[in-house]
């Protein structure tokens, strides 16, 4: 296999620059919409371009596909490596000095689960951390002094304490909202800001938990797109020891993507957790 050492040292540099974006510059709101209807913040655009030129460095990197653009890009015409990213997830806690993220999954030459060889997310928050999912590791490292330092492996347990449910409640359906509410009722501590990144990271390092984000009556087919935020974390979540899962039982990552927009109702945890979720579904 290739190495990605030159694609994670671009996120590396990205990481830096953007950690210095949120530090020092504009958050306000631009007049621009992504995609996805959301209103961008100025931070976002500045945050998609700084990894599209840092990527742009890459010769391996083929194509590239951002939560803020409208289509996938391509850099390098002979390039095998596609990455789809969402540069940064949560920005809309930045206000108020929220944690954030940015969320990479690089694809072997499609836009295809099957073909994710590996999956990088960077936390922005006290920390700027960032967490690799490669080779069947999940390896975790801090930023200080200037560059990466590693810390320890990530294994989550298979069983947890947290439970971040996602989506607005009036809207879940019956059996979400008696999953929650049982968990609740076992102890479980209610861990959820608003971001992705920081909720997800949160039941790794605490040894485990779910985060669940359902499909709702307003929002159907889920609010996560595949591409950039679910398949990486579901690949993260597989090689830590933990599963992920859509509302039927299947696999997170062995769900078709035909637009990189494309959402899905997703539930990552540890083996107790997803277990709970596949009784309150009745699938499994």
């Amino acid at each position: 296999m290739r190495t990605l050492e030159p694609v994670f040292e671009a996120i590396k540099r990205s990481a830096f620059r953007i950690h210095e974006a949120i530090t020092n510059e504009d958050t306000d709101y631009s007049s621009q919409s992504n995609q996805s209807g959301d209103i961008q913040l100025k931070l976002d655009i500045q945050s998609d371009l700084i990894i599209a030129e840092e990527f742009s460095a890459v010769p391996a990197i083929g194509q590239i596909a951002s939560e803020e653009k409208e289509e996938a890009e391509t850099l390098h015409e002979d390039g095998e490596l596609f990455i789809a990213y969402d540069p940064l997830d949560g920005s809309s806690l930045i206000d108020v000095n929220l944690s954030v993220g940015s969320i990479f999954g690089i694809y072997d030459g499609a836009w295809d689960a099957s073909k994710m060889i590996a999956a990088v997310y960077v936390v922005y928050g006290p920390r700027t951390e960032m967490v690799t999912a490669y080779k069947g590791n999940v390896r975790h490292f801090i930023y200080r002094h200037g560059r990466f330092k590693e810390l320890e492996q990530i294994r989550i347990g298979g069983k947890g304490k947290l439970n971040a449910p996602g989506g607005t409640q009036q809207h879940w359906p019956p059996h979400h909202k008696a999953l929650v509410d049982a968990l609740f009722a076992e102890g479980y501590r209610l861990r959820y800001s608003g971001g992705m990144v920081p909720d997800l990271h949160q039941i790794l390092l605490k040894g485990g938990g779910l985060f669940s984000y359902p499909g709702t009556t307003d929002k159907p087919d889920g609010k996560l797109r595949k591409l950039f935020e679910v398949f990486p974390f579901a690949f993260v979540y597989e090689l830590a020891g933990g599963e992920a899962i859509d509302e039927s039982g299947r696999r997170l990552l062995e769900l078709p993507c035909s637009d990189p927009h494309e959402t899905t109702p997703c539930f990552f945890g540890s083996h107790y957790e997803i277990g709970r979720v596949k009784e309150a579904y009745g699938v499994g």
